[in-house]
């Protein structure tokens, strides 16, 4: 299942005839940004059906799918609540990218990474012990796909699959959708990173090493090469940030 797949776009602002998908988003953000906190009720009823001018059955669709992500609970006579962030579904493709928008890009950078870290190495070296031939072919085939690329623009989708392809490779089904759903943030951190000047050139060789280790079929070396690509995109990343703090404080100034 992709990132969006069996789920609405909440993410791009609807046009008028969505008026559930607006409420949904709207809300949502709200919540992740800290303008409604844990605890918090929702406006009242009357309130939000007077700013929407929407019918209840549509309101309360809406405050549904907000608490099918973890971000609310309804209690009689209470209300819809805002719940704990602990509670809160964030792997849930609507509600990280809520989290995306609202965080500033170096907090979203270092918790992406801090996530990356964590996970990717070691996906990359139970992957260099189990994957089907299949999958490796998988694999080679994303990177065959970045090497094609010509544009930063180009080398998006097959970076992405290359990723996606390592963690689906485990063989493990719940691997495999932590992969998938990272795909929606690492999206966005490779936009980030195509700021850096000839990234194309700085990309292949990183991933052509992760490539190799795991076509050998050498758990420690996919680990240890997965850990040198993402201290190099933190090093890529922290340029891009600083660059571009340094811009704001001449506008400012």
């Amino acid at each position: 299942m992709t990132p969006t797949q069996g789920h609405r776009d909440y993410r791009q602002p609807p046009d008028r005839k969505s008026m559930h998908a607006r409420i949904v988003r709207d809300l949502g953000m709200r919540i992740v940004a800290g303008e409604l906190r844990p605890g918090d009720r929702l406006p009242a009823e009357a309130a939000l059906l007077a700013d929407y001018e929407v019918s209840r059955p549509v309101l309360r669709e809406a405050t549904r799918v907000l608490a099918a992500k973890g971000l609310l609970i309804s209690k009689q006579r209470a209300g819809a609540i805002v719940r704990p962030r602990n509670e809160w579904h964030l792997l849930d493709p609507d509600v990280l990218y809520w989290l995306i928008q609202v965080k500033p890009p170096s907090e979203f950078v270092e918790t992406l990474l801090t996530v990356r870290r964590v996970f990717e190495p070691a996906a990359a070296a139970l992957a260099a012990k189990v994957a089907s031939e299949e999958s490796l072919r998988g694999i080679a085939e994303a990177y065959a796909g970045m090497e094609a690329a010509v544009t930063a623009e180009d080398l998006l989708e097959p970076d992405l699959a290359f990723h996606r392809r390592i963690a689906e490779a485990t063989g493990n089904e719940v691997l495999a959708y932590i992969g998938n759903m990272l795909s929606l943030a690492l999206r966005e951190s490779i936009k980030l990173s195509s700021k850096i000047p000839n990234t194309h050139a700085l990309s292949l060789p990183r991933h052509k090493a992760i490539l190799t280790a795991l076509l050998a079929r050498d758990p420690l070396a996919a680990q240890q090469a997965t850990l040198v690509q993402l201290n190099e995109t933190r090093e890529d990343l922290t340029v891009i940030l600083e660059s571009g703090s340094r811009r704001r404080a001449t506008r400012s100034g």
